[in-house]
């Protein structure tokens, strides 16, 4: 006889009121939520046992089919939910397969003025278009850790797209985030916001600058990768979960003489590179063009794609 499964966190063995409402306000409401987590994370964020954790996140995984082994039609029928984001360039939607996608983590790094940040609010304003327009039909969340986000220039890009300038304005939820630890949290506030809203697109700009400008050492080195280790779980955990795009941008290495120091070198290490599905290298080209350089991918071949950044947004170079 089959067992039958469980749907609510309530329903899981030994949950009652009050450890319900412990997952409720840590911002965990699902089993797929739950059973997502490691043990410490769940004791951290609930003050509830670490042993108790595991045995609620083994159940809950177990009821949302979490860890189980899928056949590769299983995974190509996952894989026919992907939604890809039009970058509003064709050559680079190309590059990337058709487009950024979601329930995987792209990377744009480069060194400053390369663009990151104009790909971000291209993305953004593209993220609200319906799906049969490359869009996502839904709605942004922005990370802003470098006080770089200008609604001057979503409005400029929406008008380009005979979009309403206030419209998308009200679907593109700004966080500004002053330090790592901040920046880690807000990713728990978009998860909360997404149980209200459809949040399509999650933007980080920047990654890894908090963490640098405070993890400053080799002595601290072991620290800041954890941490940053951390947030990318979180950040492709939202993803997943939310079937929703995730988009970074990084720095690289400022100084071409020091010991690790190529310049188009990403901040992070293996701990970033891992984590990211897509990792995209711009560089400036000539007449202010942009060079769009996969680097890596799962399935895609290393390439370039060239594109220009004019008033109206990302277009083909």
């Amino acid at each position: 006889m089959t067992e039958a499964k469980i749907e609510n966190i309530e329903d899981l063995s030994g949950v009652g009121p009050a450890v319900a409402e412990k997952f409720r306000e840590a911002g965990l409401t699902t089993l797929e939520e739950i059973g997502t987590q490691s043990p410490g994370q769940l004791s951290d964020a609930t003050g509830i046992g670490v042993d108790s954790c595991a045995k609620f996140i083994k159940e809950a995984g177990k009821n949302a089919n979490i860890g189980s082994f899928l056949t590769g039609t299983e995974l190509m029928e996952k894989r026919a939910t992907v939604g890809k984001l039009t970058t509003g360039a064709e050559a680079f939607n190309e590059l990337l397969g058709g487009g950024v996608e979601t329930q995987s983590i792209t990377e744009f790094y480069g060194q400053y003025g390369s663009g990151k940040t104009q790909f971000v609010l291209q993305l953004a304003v593209n993220a609200t278009l319906p799906i049969e327009q490359g869009g996502l039909g839904g709605e942004v969340a922005i990370i802003d850790t470098e006080n770089t986000f200008r609604p001057e220039r979503i409005i400029s890009m929406a008008k380009a797209l005979e979009l309403d300038p206030d419209e998308v304005l009200s679907k593109i939820h700004v966080g500004r985030a002053y330090n790592s630890h901040q920046q880690m949290l807000m990713v728990e506030k978009v998860s909360e916001l997404a149980k209200e809203l459809p949040i399509k697109m999650l933007a980080v700009d920047s990654l890894t600058g908090a963490f640098r400008a405070e993890y400053i050492g080799r002595g601290t080195l072991a620290d800041r990768q954890g941490k940053i280790n951390a947030h990318m779980t979180e950040l492709a955990r939202f993803g997943d979960l939310n079937n929703a795009a995730v988009v970074v941008t990084n720095q690289v290495s400022s100084n071409p003489a020091a010991f690790f120091g190529d310049p188009t070198k990403p901040i992070g290490g293996n701990i970033v590179g891992h984590t990211s599905k897509f990792r995209i290298y711009l560089r400036r080209g000539k007449a202010g063009k942009r060079v769009c350089r996969l680097v890596d991918s799962p399935h895609l071949p290393e390439n370039e794609a060239l594109v220009s950044i004019t008033e109206d947004g990302i277009r083909d170079g």
